[in-house]
């Protein structure tokens, strides 16, 4: 078990939620700071913070000498580091499959619907509510349809599992179950994405993504 491993994040935070989901799998002790994204202006551009991560988001995981940002590498670093229940599988093709489908959500999905993209759209190009929701609408079904596609490709190929692309967790359900809470929170009708749907529900019946959940961390405002 790691001693002293520190995690910085929000409990909103998707990128964050998915560095919780990935620690609890592995078993790993940490202690969790909060980095609060809106109050004061932002506490992510505080100097101290800046210092940490210049790029002012998080997570940031410190792990002794050890200082990340970017949760999927954090994600890969804790495997190769911790190789206990891994996240990603080690063979290929699946292990570049799995990567590939991460990238799909946290790359092409949830940047559109990050919080700096949101009030940039409202402080600097002046949206509403309204035009906000649309676009977060929009990205999430665009991203949401492909995904469900490609898994149940997945499936005609491989047959049926209960996670993602295996029968344990991946890193792309890791990935999967913060955007879905997303697009629960923003009311995005999930009902076209039946397989997500269940990917997702047999997620959360466990305990490491229970514990993980924003609504269960010490920071939450609910």
């Amino acid at each position: 078990m790691s001693k002293g491993m520190t995690l910085f994040g929000y409990w909103r935070s998707s990128a964050a939620y998915r560095v919780r989901i990935g620690l609890n799998l592995k078993q790993l002790n940490y202690e969790s700071i909060s980095v609060h994204l809106v109050r004061n202006g932002g506490e992510q551009h505080a100097p101290q913070y800046h210092e940490l991560n210049t790029s002012e988001l998080v997570p940031v995981l410190v792990d002794g000498d050890v200082q990340l940002n970017q949760s999927l590498t954090i994600l890969q670093y804790l495997d190769e580091t911790y190789p206990g229940n891994l996240l990603i599988p080690e063979l290929s093709p699946l292990r570049y499959q799995a990567l590939a489908m991460a990238q799909d959500i946290a790359m092409e999905i949830h940047p559109l619907n990050n919080l700096r993209v949101l009030q940039y759209l409202e402080r600097e190009l002046s949206h509403g509510q309204e035009i906000k929701i649309d676009w977060l609408h929009y990205w999430m079904n665009q991203g949401f349809s492909a995904l469900e596609e490609k898994l149940a490709k997945h499936r005609k190929v491989n047959g049926d599992r209960i996670y993602s692309l295996t029968n344990s967790p991946s890193i792309v359900d890791i990935c999967l179950v913060p955007q879905v809470y997303n697009a629960h929170r923003f009311n995005v009708d999930m009902a076209p994405f039946p397989l997500i749907n269940s990917i997702v529900e047999a997620c959360n019946r466990l305990p490491a993504f229970i514990e993980a959940m924003p609504e269960n961390q010490a920071d939450a405002e609910v």
